[in-house]
């Protein structure tokens, strides 16, 4: 019993010294620790991933109407994923010094480009400007001993999500060459309009932690990614794709692909999104289109995405990095925040959330923007927020979102509760500033659902893979499992 009432005074004593330290922490700390939740074992912690997965097994339930038919574009590729190291060495390319090179435009501005972002360890993807150049690469890198060969692309990782399920009937329009082709699903439909004589190849280049090369050391495992992607950059496919929904007839449109436009340069990209936008407004209305975001940097790019497109979609999927990129161009709260620290904090992501659908979906109700559901996912938990009435079996959805993001993580195909591990907050506040609710995560029930004026909020802890083997996609399948799951109801339960 001493024991007891002593810890919980060391506790206090210690948030007191951080308090007096930095006054910034105390909300953070309580974020994770509270004494009704703190976990003193390990056997603890891992019963709650036992609650937490039993639960979605048990909570997890198919809506009173499915898709049958889902249209998806327009960005596929084939990614090309080597050792970075190991094809440099047979490109017969030596180690060096480090330089970053926004385009590249050889082998030497390859190798450069390379070593500065590995012995930073960190991530980046750049464009490649000469054709034949590439080419080669490309074919060496597909040679490479060891080389893993993949579907790549938004539209075509969504669409090979979706052919997962054999009552749902799937068309894939992008660059489709005949590598792709053989690597898709046997499910998916290809018009003919999409096929080409060659695969647009995304090269991925790996590098391990600690991985030398030269002088040069890897503080951390990460990937360096390059292309010379000339049909999904110009989104070549969407006037195409368009036209055939016509006869496909889906009840369901994704989009994705968008975000490829950004280095084509800005008098490119203008007039390329005012044609996507003209092409876009053709997809009749009473069909849902979904709008999967993906990383960008040119904020005047955002801003036209968000001014433009994102009122004539109906939901979106994003991480937090765009989340917090799209409030920052647009001017949105929190938008001083250079980048998340740690897990972001869920108060801030609702109060952007809300924001958008209030200032540019259907959350204001005069408004005539179609956006009404916004995905959100981030490595520990997911959100739904839907405005309204227009979707339903949402709290189902996104604990399919966060599930799929758990055992795929993990390259299975349901979630062993052995290898994840829960890092959600256990207690947080609705909103960043008062009023605000202070909400509590009930792993039995893993579905925290709170309302903000006409918006509700559907949140879901993720089990993370202690040992992710390939993450690759998971964003796409996390928006794939969270439509999969979803029903529509536009405007006739209103």
């Amino acid at each position: 019993m001493w024991r007891t009432a002593s810890a919980a005074v060391l506790l206090a004593l210690a948030v007191g010294y951080f308090y007096h330290g930095r006054p910034d922490l105390p909300e953070q700390i309580l974020q994770y620790v509270g004494l009704p939740h703190l976990q003193t074992s390990s056997q603890s912690q891992k019963s709650l991933e036992h609650v937490v997965s039993a639960a979605w097994e048990a909570l997890i339930t198919l809506p009173a109407h499915q898709w049958s038919k889902v249209a998806v574009g327009v960005n596929a590729c084939v990614d090309v994923v080597v050792s970075g190291v190991g094809l440099l060495q047979a490109l017969a390319v030596d180690p060096g010094t480090g330089l970053d090179h926004e385009v590249l435009h050889s082998k030497e501005d390859l190798k450069e480009t390379f070593i500065h972002f590995m012995e930073r360890g960190a991530a980046a993807e750049r464009f490649f400007s000469d054709s034949e150049v590439f080419q080669r690469i490309a074919r060496a890198a597909a040679e490479y001993p060891g080389a893993k060969l993949y579907v790549g692309g938004n539209a075509a990782l969504i669409g090979q999500k979706f052919a997962s399920y054999p009552d749902l009937m799937v068309l894939l329009c992008g660059p489709v060459g005949p590598k792709l082709h053989e690597l898709l699903d046997e499910q998916i439909v290809v018009p003919p309009g999409s096929l080409q004589e060659t695969d647009e190849f995304h090269l991925i280049l790996e590098y391990k932690a600690g991985e030398r090369w030269g002088s040069t050391q890897a503080p951390q495992a990460n990937r360096f990614i390059f292309s010379h992607d000339v049909s999904n950059g110009g989104m070549s496919s969407l006037e195409m794709f368009v036209a055939s929904l016509e006869e496909f007839q889906p009840e369901l449109v994704v989009l994705s692909g968008l975000h490829m436009m950004e280095g084509q340069g800005r008098e490119l990209w203008k007039e390329r999104l005012k044609q996507a936008v003209a092409s876009i407004a053709e997809i009749p209305k009473d069909i849902p289109v979904h709008l999967e975001l993906a990383s960008m940097t040119d904020k005047d790019f955002m801003i036209s995405i968000v001014q433009e497109v994102m009122p004539m979609v109906s939901s979106m999927g994003l991480n937090e990095q765009e989340l917090l990129f799209l409030s920052q161009a647009a001017g949105g709260p929190h938008s001083a925040l250079p980048a998340w620290k740690g897990i972001p904090d869920v108060g801030r992501v609702s109060d952007i959330l809300l924001w958008i659908l209030e200032h540019h979906g259907r959350g204001a109700i005069s408004s005539e923007s179609d956006l009404t559901r916004i995905h959100f996912h981030t490595l520990a938990y997911h959100i739904l927020a839907t405005v309204g009435g227009h979707w339903g079996n949402q709290a189902a959805a996104v604990m399919a979102g966060a599930r799929v993001a758990s055992s795929q993580a993990c390259g299975l195909r349901v979630v062993d509760v052995e290898k994840v591990e829960l890092k959600a907050p256990l207690e947080f506040y609705s909103s960043h500033s008062e009023p605000r609710d202070h909400l509590s995560l009930n792993p039995a029930e893993p579905v925290m659902v709170w309302h903000r004026g006409n918006v509700t909020f559907h949140m879901s802890p993720v089990l993370v893979c202690k040992h992710p083997l390939r993450t690759v996609g998971l964003g796409d399948a996390i928006s794939a499992e969270g439509l999969y799951y979803s029903q529509f109801k536009g405007e006739q339960h209103l």
